[in-house]
């Protein structure tokens, strides 16, 4: 197997390389950033890429991005973080749900488990931590309509799951009436709510609210 290994930290990364020597697997390149890895799954064709899901500069989704690169290109990745990143791990997965892992930091000194989390990626196969297992059941899909309102239009939300009218809106936020009906049109705009000449509307609103509670 000949993997490359990207990792900003050099102790961790001369880590993980004099692992993967000692149980036959060939390291092609270990480097630190991910424009470096990129360069090197494209020199190299590895079996695999071990990514560090933050690295330099903004130490934010470098990796990750990198990562979702590579793995369209049809090679294998195994990302590995201090915290779980449900985010970056959602992201990974609904792109290439295979070929693909994701483990934490402390399980890459668990030689056994990090060595069959890698074989197993390089076969096509997933492998992910079960703590990010954990969060990614517990942690809900944010509703990208719900992250499109302002703090304004989600306090009227909440008042119309409550049953508010829009005059008691109006009298308990201090709005103009007209106000408050464009804060309303807004919310269903926002939330992709065809018009209609009922308050069917509201419901439908009120409903994708609490159901993100």
């Amino acid at each position: 197997m000949r993997v490359v290994i990207a990792e900003d930290n050099p102790l961790l990364r001369d880590g993980i390389r004099l692992l993967l020597n000692d149980h036959d697997i060939e390291v092609t390149a270990a480097v630190d950033n991910a424009a470096d890895l990129l360069t090197a799954v494209a020199s190299h064709a590895p079996d695999a890429a071990v990514v560090d899901v933050r690295m330099p500069p903004t130490h934010t989704d470098e990796g990750i991005r990198a990562a979702v690169r590579i793995r369209a290109l049809g090679v294998p990745v195994l990302v590995f973080s201090q915290w779980v990143e449900t985010g970056y791990a959602r992201q990974l997965l609904a792109e290439h749900p295979t070929g693909v892992g994701y483990l934490l930091k402390d399980r890459i000194v668990r030689t056994g488990d990090f060595l069959d989390a890698l074989r197993r990626v390089t076969e096509g196969g997933t492998a992910l931590d079960p703590e990010v297992v954990r969060q990614l059941i517990a942690v809900r899909p944010k509703d990208p309509g719900l992250e499109r309102l302002s703090a304004r239009e989600h306090e009227i939300l909440g008042l119309l799951a409550e049953g508010r009218s829009n005059i008691a809106i109006s009298e308990q936020l201090h709005l103009a009436a007209r106000s408050v009906e464009k804060h309303v049109t807004a919310i269903f705009t926002k939330l992709d709510l065809p018009q209609a000449r009922t308050d069917h509307r509201r419901v439908l609103a009120v409903l994708r609210y609490l159901e993100n509670r």
